[in-house]
């Protein structure tokens, strides 16, 4: 979390963490306990694309396409990442994972449909943490590209 914290200060962004009064595994249950849309909550997803980490910041709303997602960033095959590879690549639990505070930057595709909110929610690094931010900030934050990876 207090990379989390640094990167967001080192971006001009407030750093301001919001800690969940409990445990919230989904994007349904974060919208719920922030009394948000779960379209507006951004999922930090980490997946394989031919064998390189690729974080992709989702909408709540909807699930990745991998197809679009491996056409986009031009390779073979995306697909779910293990555990471990998460941990490797993020520093950072699955479940915990946010879209910044990495070791190394990674690769991210940061979805089109996280614009149609004027406020979008992050995760800061622990299951039970978000920041607060805005898609075109996101994707400053996290060097990312848009694309339009939602079904």
């Amino acid at each position: 979390m207090e990379r989390v914290r640094t990167t967001l200060t080192l971006h001009g962004h407030s750093g301001g963490i919001t800690e969940l009064p409990s445990p919230a595994p989904t994007a349904a249950a974060v919208a719920e306990q922030l009394a948000c849309p779960v379209g507006a909550i951004a999922n930090s997803l980490i997946f394989e694309a031919d064998g390189t980490p690729l974080l992709i910041v989702a909408s709540g709303g909807h699930r990745v396409d991998l197809k679009r997602a491996a056409a986009h960033v031009g390779v073979r095959k995306v697909r779910r990442a293990t555990p471990e590879f998460v941990l490797e690549a993020t520093g950072q639990e699955v479940d915990g994972v946010a879209p910044i505070g990495h070791p190394a930057p990674l690769r991210t595709l940061v979805d089109t449909a996280l614009a149609d909110y004027p406020q979008v929610r992050a995760g800061a690094g622990l299951p039970h943490t978000m920041f607060r931010t805005t898609f075109e900030e996101l994707v400053t934050l996290t060097g990312g590209e848009a694309a339009a990876v939602g079904i």
